[in-house]
């Protein structure tokens, strides 16, 4: 039983061609901006890039980059598809390339509501690529002389001053580093040199923050120094009084910034998932009933079309046993001691006799090479002389005298025959005669 079945006149079909051509002009659109929203977003991760660990965290935006590109393409074909399909004739073009074209908007269709959910999905990366790097940028924060951090100074109290935070976590972050540069200190000064060697690793560690921590809204002037120090300041209980710092963290500052970027992008890409999805759902159907009306052999009467031509149970059903039998026919037998190729017949040619050549005499039909002496100990009954006896008996036959059924191999010449084929006469040299005994 077809889903969601809706039967369509010749007017309503044509109207919904047309519709469907609007429609995938407005999701090239649509791509455009799904484009422009992954380029946002990359900007906006590298404006910081500094600030962040070396995590994978661009990922969203590429994608946000593809999917708009493939976008515009695909909503193009779409269009040119559905213009042409107003006219019946023309849709033959088309008919063998709907189903593909449809099966391919369904997965982009569905890897745009991916990019939609990642973005939803990014903060844990984010969060700890900013842990990281915001504590290796404050390690650094001294390092005003290094070539390659140089500029982390600026960049962290550019950071503090406009998104109002102090520290990595707080501004009791920077009580734990020392980010005041030794060619600042005094090693003169007892107290410097005291301080240096409190501490195990040999760092000016000091209860003080940065000036770009100060809260510029505080009516009092900003305590950066000696701030767990309550003599050192008039009129001033460091557990009780509010400070003039800022008192959110960095990584809680940009996350939140982040987040808000990336959830506003998520409910844009989700809504252009929600029509990017209508329209598929207007091709299909349309692509059904115009399949149907070549079926029926008349361009002017109604046809149905629907999303699926059996239930969602079925159709998964026969797709599940396609994906089966597809995997059934790639499989290798190796039934016979896990040789695929035991069953196939040799093609081997071995010259015109088509005789196998004999196996070296040193191995065996293993393939494990023996010794020359054991070979040799093999092939000594080939190799031995005959002895006299058995040689002169297997020669008696073919020396025996012929019989006297035979006729004998040379007869005495005839009178007749000429000269040169008479027997030798008596008169011949005695170098021919047989010996005497």
């Amino acid at each position: 039983m077809a889903v969601l079945k809706v039967k369509f006149t010749k007017t309503s079909r044509d109207k919904l061609a047309q519709v469907l051509w609007i429609l995938n002009w407005i999701s090239v659109v649509t791509g455009v901006i799904l484009f422009s929203l992954g380029l946002f977003l990359k900007v906006e991760i590298n404006k910081r890039w500094e600030l962040m660990a070396e995590r994978d965290v661009h990922y969203v935006p590429n994608m946000l980059i593809a999917v708009g590109l493939v976008a515009c393409g695909i909503n193009f074909l779409g269009g040119k598809i559905c213009y042409d399909c107003v006219d019946n004739t023309k849709f033959l073009r088309w008919k063998l390339l709907m189903l593909p074209y449809i099966i391919c908007t369904f997965f982009f269709t569905f890897s745009v509501l991916v990019g939609a959910l990642m973005c939803y999905g990014m903060r844990s990366e984010l969060e700890e690529s900013l842990t990281l790097g915001l504590r290796d940028a404050m390690r650094y924060y001294k390092d005003t002389d290094t070539p390659g951090r140089c500029f982390l100074k600026s960049t962290v109290d550019l950071l503090q001053i406009q998104f109002q935070c102090c520290g990595n976590v707080g501004f009791r972050d920077w009580f734990q580093i020392q980010w005041v540069s030794s060619r600042y200190l005094d090693m003169s000064s007892k107290e410097v040199v005291d301080r240096l060697r409190s501490n195990v690793e040999g760092k000016y560690l000091m209860d003080g923050v940065p000036f770009s921590c100060c809260n510029i809204d505080s009516p009092r002037p900003c305590i950066q120094h000696q701030i767990t120090n309550n003599s050192a300041h008039f009129n001033y209980d460091y557990q009780t009084e509010e400070l003039n710092l800022w008192m959110k963290g960095c990584r809680q500052a940009l996350l939140e910034h982040y987040t808000s970027i990336m959830q506003s992008i998520g409910l844009i890409v989700l809504i252009i998932w929600l029509f990017e999805l209508s329209v598929l759902t207007g091709v299909r159907y349309l692509q059904t009933s115009l399949e149907n009306l070549l079926r029926q052999g008349d361009p002017n009467s109604e046809s149905e079309g629907w999303l699926l031509e059996n239930s969602f149970v079925e159709t998964a059903r026969y797709n599940f046993n396609i994906i089966k039998s597809l995997g059934k026919n790639n499989q290798i037998h190796t039934a016979d001691n896990g040789d695929p190729n035991m069953d196939v017949p040799s093609t081997a040619h071995y010259g015109p006799d088509n005789v196998p050549p004999s196996r070296h005499p040193w191995r065996v039909d293993h393939g494990a090479e023996t010794s020359p002496q054991s070979s040799l100990a093999s092939e000594l009954p080939r190799l031995r002389a005959p002895s006299p006896q058995s040689s002169l008996a297997s020669e008696l036959p073919r020396l025996r005298a012929p019989s006297p059924e035979s006729p004998p191999r040379l007869r005495a010449p005839s009178p007749q025959s000429p000269p040169h084929l008479k027997a030798p006469l008596a008169s011949e040299p005695p170098r021919l005669r047989a010996p005497l005994t």
